[in-house]
């Protein structure tokens, strides 16, 4: 059960949100970039895990190879525990959220996948789990244009979501949204990826307020602002927000503030699929609805599932709204009538698609041995 080799590589997989691309970092966003982990053990088993990278993927790549990865060479895969506890303390002088955590998030989820093959068992089951098929939301890209957002909408419908995510910050984008899925029979949430002060989140809160949002997701800078959250929350509109927060700590201030409705750990930057458990127990423990974050197209999108599968009660699974060129994950991180399926396999479920990694693979492999 000894950790013997750890390797790193990028896939950039194009694809088409149904508009002019969005800029993120100042760059026209036309591919998803996956940060993928390799966990092998003396045993000859292979686990994969995702560390969470957009924009940043070579600061997390820099932490994962230089520092996380040495620190878990070595080491039994088996105490998950552990090595969460062991590599976050030796790490934490780096920061308590950010790269190192990230970087151990795709190391952690890894060795859930190998827990999972080694019992001959989905990780789901492992956490108690039947569920095989999930409700999914459809998280638009932003498209900063009322008729852009009207159209994906109605794809989005049509395609069988009956929950759907705008991340625009305009009345007028989401009113247009709104006149579509009432006609459907759809939720509506809105994501602003913490865009406004105080003043100005109480503001847009009263101007989406006829809109009957399901949530209204992170309207204030900065995220940490637990206090300020709660103020907005008070004008009526769930309020989700979680995937900026550091671990359960981080969490605990939101629920002990008021500041949520719903909250949403992300498996690839809280440390893994153990802590995002521990979130989930305390959300139960204060009447929090738990809907993870997973706007991803690898193993920490799967991770997720699985999470959601065993221990949400009221399940809804993120789904990026882009057509992807090739996914070595394929079929499993695609969403048939609204809906995923969980990879039936022991751990994750599947193991990714060799010729499409080499094909969409950016640099070289990084190995640690």
């Amino acid at each position: 059960m000894r950790i013997v080799d750890i390797q790193s590589r990028i896939v950039s997989l194009p694809f088409d949100m149904g508009g002019p691309p969005a800029r993120f970092a100042g760059k026209a966003w036309t591919h998803l970039d996956i940060l993928l982990v390799r966990v092998e053990t003396d045993e000859g088993l292979v686990g994969w895990g995702e560390a969470f990278g957009h924009a940043g993927i070579e600061a997390t790549r820099a932490a994962l190879d230089g520092i996380v990865a040495p620190l878990v060479l070595g080491r039994s895969s088996g105490d998950i525990a552990e090595l969460s506890r062991s590599v976050l303390h030796a790490t934490h002088l780096l920061g308590r959220n950010g790269a190192f955590v990230f970087a151990f998030s795709g190391i952690e989820t890894a060795l859930w996948d190998l827990a999972g093959k080694r019992a001959g068992q989905p990780v789901a089951r492992l956490l108690g789990g039947v569920r095989e098929r999930l409700p999914a939301y459809a998280s638009l890209l932003a498209y900063h244009d009322p008729a852009l957002v009207r159209r994906n909408v109605e794809a989005a419908c049509a395609a069988g979501y009956r929950h759907i995510k705008l991340h625009e910050v305009t009345e007028a984008a989401v009113a247009a949204a709104a006149e579509v899925t009432r006609a459907h029979g759809a939720a509506l949430m809105v994501d602003v990826n913490c865009a406004w002060s105080v003043p100005a989140a109480l503001r847009m809160a009263d101007a989406f307020a006829p809109h009957d949002l399901l949530w209204f997701e992170e309207p204030v800078w900065p995220p940490e602002d637990t206090h300020g959250l709660a103020q907005v929350r008070a004008r009526g509109i769930p309020i989700a927000a979680g995937e900026n927060t550091a671990g359960l700590f981080g969490f605990k201030a939101l629920i002990e503030a008021g500041a949520i409705d719903v909250a949403q750990p992300s498996v690839t930057k809280i440390g893994g699929i153990g802590e995002m458990l521990r979130v989930i127990t305390l959300c139960e423990a204060h009447g929090v609805r738990p809907a993870p974050h997973s706007p991803y197209f690898g193993p920490g999108f799967i991770a997720t599932m699985h999470v959601v599968a065993a221990r949400v009660e009221d399940p809804l699974v993120e789904v990026l709204w882009l057509d992807m060129e090739a996914n070595p994950f394929d079929p499993w991180v695609r969403a048939e009538n609204g809906h995923v399926r969980l990879p039936e396999g022991p751990g994750l479920g599947c193991d990714p698609d060799p010729g499409i990694l080499d094909r969409y693979r950016v640099g070289d492999i990084v190995r640690t041995a």
